[in-house]
Protein backbone atom coordinates (compact mmCIF):
# COMPACT_ATOMS: atom_id res chain seq x y z
CA UNK A 1 0.00 0.00 0.00
CA UNK A 2 1.30 3.74 -0.79
CA UNK A 3 2.17 5.75 2.29
CA UNK A 4 0.21 8.33 0.52
CA UNK A 5 -3.25 6.61 0.80
CA UNK A 6 -2.75 7.39 4.34
CA UNK A 7 -3.51 10.63 6.45
CA UNK A 8 -3.07 11.05 10.06
CA UNK A 9 -4.77 12.98 12.48
CA UNK A 10 -2.99 14.13 16.07
CA UNK A 11 -5.65 15.25 19.10
CA UNK A 12 -5.63 15.86 22.08
CA UNK A 13 -1.82 16.39 22.61
CA UNK A 14 -1.49 20.48 22.96
CA UNK A 15 -2.85 20.13 26.51
CA UNK A 16 0.23 19.41 27.79
CA UNK A 17 2.24 22.71 26.53
CA UNK A 18 -1.21 24.53 27.34
CA UNK A 19 -1.16 23.13 31.00
CA UNK A 20 -5.10 21.81 30.56
CA UNK A 21 -6.77 19.10 32.09
CA UNK A 22 -5.49 15.64 30.69
CA UNK A 23 -6.82 14.35 28.05
CA UNK A 24 -6.26 10.94 26.28
CA UNK A 25 -3.77 11.57 22.98
CA UNK A 26 -6.06 10.16 19.93
CA UNK A 27 -4.36 9.26 16.60
CA UNK A 28 -7.10 8.87 13.58
CA UNK A 29 -5.16 7.23 10.97
CA UNK A 30 -7.47 7.46 7.51
CA UNK A 31 -6.90 5.43 4.56
CA UNK A 32 -8.11 6.26 0.97
CA UNK A 33 -6.99 3.46 -1.25
CA UNK A 34 -8.52 0.20 -1.83
CA UNK A 35 -10.65 -0.92 0.84
CA UNK A 36 -10.18 -4.70 0.81
CA UNK A 37 -6.61 -4.29 0.69
CA UNK A 38 -6.38 -2.36 4.12
CA UNK A 39 -8.60 -4.96 5.61
CA UNK A 40 -7.11 -7.94 4.37
CA UNK A 41 -4.17 -6.61 6.58
CA UNK A 42 -6.24 -5.83 9.49
CA UNK A 43 -7.56 -9.35 9.78
CA UNK A 44 -5.94 -11.88 11.99
CA UNK A 45 -6.15 -16.06 11.31
CA UNK A 46 -9.81 -16.33 12.51
CA UNK A 47 -10.78 -14.15 9.84
CA UNK A 48 -12.06 -11.18 12.38
CA UNK A 49 -10.34 -7.80 12.75
CA UNK A 50 -7.23 -7.93 14.72
CA UNK A 51 -7.36 -6.48 18.74
CA UNK A 52 -4.99 -3.87 20.16
CA UNK A 53 -3.16 -6.93 21.54
CA UNK A 54 -1.67 -8.06 18.42
CA UNK A 55 -0.77 -4.91 16.76
CA UNK A 56 2.61 -3.17 17.32
CA UNK A 57 2.97 0.95 16.68
CA UNK A 58 6.31 2.20 15.95
CA UNK A 59 8.37 4.60 14.07
CA UNK A 60 11.08 4.94 12.53
CA UNK A 61 13.51 8.16 12.27
CA UNK A 62 14.96 8.61 8.83
CA UNK A 63 17.36 11.09 10.48
CA UNK A 64 18.86 12.76 13.37
CA UNK A 65 16.34 12.62 16.49
CA UNK A 66 17.02 15.82 17.14
CA UNK A 67 17.81 17.47 13.62
CA UNK A 68 14.91 20.03 13.24
CA UNK A 69 13.07 18.82 10.01
CA UNK A 70 13.66 14.89 10.41
CA UNK A 71 10.77 12.94 9.18
CA UNK A 72 10.22 9.42 9.71
CA UNK A 73 7.93 6.60 8.93
CA UNK A 74 4.65 5.60 11.07
CA UNK A 75 3.93 1.48 11.62
CA UNK A 76 1.62 -0.42 12.67
CA UNK A 77 2.25 -4.05 12.18
CA UNK A 78 1.08 -7.44 12.96
CA UNK A 79 2.03 -8.80 15.84
CA UNK A 80 1.86 -12.22 15.71
CA UNK A 81 3.18 -12.73 11.49
CA UNK A 82 5.39 -9.53 11.79
CA UNK A 83 3.46 -8.10 8.74
CA UNK A 84 3.10 -4.13 7.96
CA UNK A 85 -0.10 -3.50 8.50
CA UNK A 86 -0.07 0.12 7.33
CA UNK A 87 2.92 2.59 6.96
CA UNK A 88 2.73 6.43 6.31
CA UNK A 89 5.68 9.49 6.71
CA UNK A 90 5.17 12.11 9.55
CA UNK A 91 7.63 14.69 10.91
CA UNK A 92 9.43 13.46 13.65
CA UNK A 93 8.40 16.48 16.17
CA UNK A 94 4.63 15.75 16.08
CA UNK A 95 5.19 12.17 16.38
CA UNK A 96 7.58 13.17 19.66
CA UNK A 97 4.85 15.53 21.17
CA UNK A 98 2.06 12.83 20.78
CA UNK A 99 4.17 10.14 22.70
CA UNK A 100 4.89 12.81 25.38
CA UNK A 101 1.29 13.34 25.50
CA UNK A 102 0.38 10.08 26.06
CA UNK A 103 3.18 9.58 28.56
CA UNK A 104 1.97 12.60 30.36
CA UNK A 105 -1.72 10.91 30.56
CA UNK A 106 -0.49 7.83 31.83
CA UNK A 107 1.21 9.56 34.66
CA UNK A 108 -1.35 12.21 35.09
CA UNK A 109 -4.52 9.74 35.28
CA UNK A 110 -2.88 6.48 36.38
CA UNK A 111 -4.09 4.83 33.40
CA UNK A 112 -0.87 2.71 31.80
CA UNK A 113 -2.75 0.21 30.05
CA UNK A 114 -4.45 2.45 27.54
CA UNK A 115 -2.11 5.87 27.45
CA UNK A 116 -3.45 6.55 23.74
CA UNK A 117 -6.10 5.41 21.62
CA UNK A 118 -5.95 4.90 17.61
CA UNK A 119 -8.56 5.02 15.66
CA UNK A 120 -8.31 3.70 11.86
CA UNK A 121 -11.11 4.71 9.55
CA UNK A 122 -11.73 3.67 5.84
CA UNK A 123 -12.82 6.95 3.56
CA UNK A 124 -13.91 8.45 7.14
CA UNK A 125 -15.66 4.89 8.02
CA UNK A 126 -14.65 3.15 11.18
CA UNK A 127 -12.85 0.34 10.90
CA UNK A 128 -10.89 -0.87 14.50
CA UNK A 129 -10.33 1.25 17.57
CA UNK A 130 -7.45 0.29 19.79
CA UNK A 131 -6.36 1.57 23.41
CA UNK A 132 -2.36 1.17 23.32
CA UNK A 133 0.19 1.38 25.79
CA UNK A 134 3.25 0.96 23.58
CA UNK A 135 4.72 3.01 20.71
CA UNK A 136 8.75 1.93 20.29
CA UNK A 137 10.58 5.02 18.38
CA UNK A 138 14.23 3.40 16.21
CA UNK A 139 16.77 5.79 14.94
CA UNK A 140 17.30 5.30 11.19
CA UNK A 141 20.09 2.71 11.46
CA UNK A 142 17.11 0.50 13.32
CA UNK A 143 18.25 1.14 17.18
CA UNK A 144 15.39 1.47 19.22
CA UNK A 145 15.61 4.94 21.43
CA UNK A 146 14.35 3.61 24.77
CA UNK A 147 14.27 7.67 25.83
CA UNK A 148 11.80 8.64 23.26
CA UNK A 149 9.78 5.56 23.46
CA UNK A 150 6.58 4.94 25.09
CA UNK A 151 7.15 1.44 26.94
CA UNK A 152 5.21 0.33 30.12
CA UNK A 153 7.44 -0.35 33.10
CA UNK A 154 8.06 -3.75 33.67
CA UNK A 155 8.34 -4.32 29.80
CA UNK A 156 11.98 -6.05 28.72
CA UNK A 157 12.37 -5.78 24.98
Amino acid sequence: MRRDYFTLDARNVDWVEDGDDARKPTVHIDFEGPASTLRERLTGTGDELLDAGETDVAYRLQGPVDGGDTAGVVSVTNRITGDFVLELNQDADDVLKFITAAREYGKETGDMDGRYHVEITIDGEDLVEYDKATFLVYNDEGNLLRKHSLIPSGVEL
